[in-house]
């Protein structure tokens, strides 16, 4: 009887399951859209226990639908969106308040008011001092809520990214634990020793008792209990936060593979090998997928908003009733139309991390179509991704040969097209368009036999299609030039002074 593994992928918009078999097949999915909680403007919030309620339906309704014994199960792996962070009671599960989600702002003063300390911080954990990590959200939370520091110093409650609140409601609260891809985002975790920092809990006020225990990410994570739609006993052996989980499910096991993800933001990794690099260019340093105690490392620059500006389109403006339009609408868009759109609705991410920035379009004339508004908005990302690339090829003396993606904007043709020619670089979609859940299963499986190394994982993954520059460098040139003098507008703006401007270079 052929083994399946359960992927569980909870997302910034939805949650999904998907089985799959030993080939790395697609056996069954089900996925549930998550409620977003905007409060107040630039806070960003779900509900814990929709979360936890989602995760059950779409675990019985994936396997229902492959009409799969449990007992079939070999292991579970999970991912999950990353930074966001949840308070629960150890002994039972229940969340405390609602989750803080990683597009949260609400800690831009804080992390403002201690500008000084980025140094030092960043040295200590590859990241830069921004709102988007999750100690800042529990700096926030512990101080907004004095009752709630002692219970978590005696440990009663406890606190994690959404992989350990899954596993402790998954093994019915008795493990309390993540991988060190996902604590690697807490900024907690010394980035080389791979520990919970005590320094730097002190400093965001966060009690080490309330911290959960780090694992590679192929590792027993815990079993099954008390469920009422999964039996007792099936273990938890993959764990990794989603784009860390899609390097892997892209086939990206070694230094100088990269891949960019493109959901809810865009999410560019650049495998680094056993070495930690900080950047010089405004990028992260993370930990990419362990399969053992070896650590493995990567480079990521985050854009905040992708297939959301893409959602704005559709559900703001309304000048497309589907995402899938904006590839025959962008086709049809006169290009000279000078427009640029700069998605920063929730700030600008890296490389250049100005929290407060907004959207801006520029180059409206009388003649601007919704056509030129859907080019605008998919270049608008395509431009982020290239700018992201060249910090990184600057960090590490090179250039990725080429560009896996997946995500839902991979599935848009004109995307990839201009993608590939403002990168100069081939662009490589997923054979499967899961890569992230596949990741989760990779590991799972790894960890329990059902594949036997890495060789193996790449002889299923394949070749896919690719999209080559058909743009030549002196146009690519002119236009990276146009986009950063937009973006350079938008950090000016934000920083309401001109001195500010010298914060990007705009190519000349």
């Amino acid at each position: 009887m052929m083994p399946y593994v359960l992927a569980i992928d909870q997302g910034t918009t939805s949650t999904r399951a998907i089985l799959f078999d030993a080939r790395g097949a697609v056996v069954a999915s089900a996925a549930q859209e998550l409620t977003q909680y905007f409060p107040q403007p630039g806070w960003v919030e779900h509900d814990a226990e929709e979360i936890w309620a989602a995760t059950a339906s779409v675990v019985a309704g994936t396997l229902a639908r492959a009409n799969c014994s449990p007992q079939q199960i070999a292991s579970i792996g999970v991912t999950n969106q990353r930074e966001t962070v949840v308070i629960w009671e150890r002994a039972t599960g229940r969340p405390v308040g609602r989750a803080i989600v990683w597009q949260d702002r609400r800690t831009t003063e804080f992390c403002r008011r201690h500008a000084a300390d980025q140094p030092w911080i960043r040295e200590r954990t590859g990241l830069v001092l921004d709102p988007y990590f999750s100690a800042t959200k529990l700096q926030w939370r512990l101080s907004q809520d004095p009752a709630l520091l002692p219970l978590a110093e005696r440990g009663e409650i406890v606190a994690g990214t959404i992989d350990s609140y899954l596993i402790a409601r998954l093994t019915g609260s008795v493990s309390h634990v993540t991988d060190y891809t996902n604590a690697s985002r807490t900024m907690l975790l010394d980035l080389r020793r791979l520990e919970w920092d005590p320094e730097l809990a002190a400093f965001f006020g966060v009690p080490l008792a309330m911290l959960p225990k780090c694992l590679p990410s192929a590792a027993d994570f815990g079993v099954t209990h008390g469920l009422s739609f999964l039996p007792d006993g099936i273990t938890i052996s993959g764990v990794a936060g989603d784009q860390q989980a899609a390097l892997f499910g892209q086939g990206a096991f070694t230094a100088g593979e990269a891949k960019c993800t493109y959901g809810t933001g865009a999410f560019f990794l650049v495998h680094t090998g056993s070495r930690a690099i900080v950047s010089q260019n405004q990028l992260i340093s993370t930990v990419a997928a362990m399969t053992d105690s070896t650590p493995q490392y990567a480079l990521e620059g985050s854009v905040f908003v992708a297939g959301s500006a893409v959602q704005w389109l559709r559900d703001g403006l309304r000048i497309i009733s589907e995402a899938s339009a904006t590839e025959e609408l962008a086709a049809q868009s006169n290009p000279q139309e000078p427009v640029i759109f700069v998605p920063g609705f929730v700030g600008l991410g890296a490389p250049y991390w100005v929290p407060e920035a907004r959207g801006a379009i520029f180059g409206l004339t009388r003649g601007t179509q919704p056509a030129d508004l859907a080019r605008a908005a998919l270049e608008g990302v395509a431009f982020q991704v290239a700018d992201l690339i060249d910090a990184a090829s600057h960090d590490l003396n090179a250039t990725p040969l080429d560009l896996r993606v997946d995500g839902g904007m991979a599935n848009n043709r004109w995307f990839l097209q201009a993608q590939s020619d403002l990168l100069g670089l081939p662009v490589r979609p997923a054979l499967c368009a899961e890569s992230t859940a596949l990741g989760a299963a990779f590991l799972a499986g790894l960890r329990v036999g059902v594949w036997k190394n890495l060789d193996e994982l790449r002889a299923q993954l394949g070749q896919s299609q690719q999209f080559s520059p058909a743009m030549s460098p002196s146009d690519r040139q002119r236009r990276l030039r146009t986009w950063r003098r937009a973006v350079r507008a938008v950090m000016v703006f934000a920083k309401e002074t001109e001195s500010d401007s010298s914060l990007i270079d705009d190519g000349n």
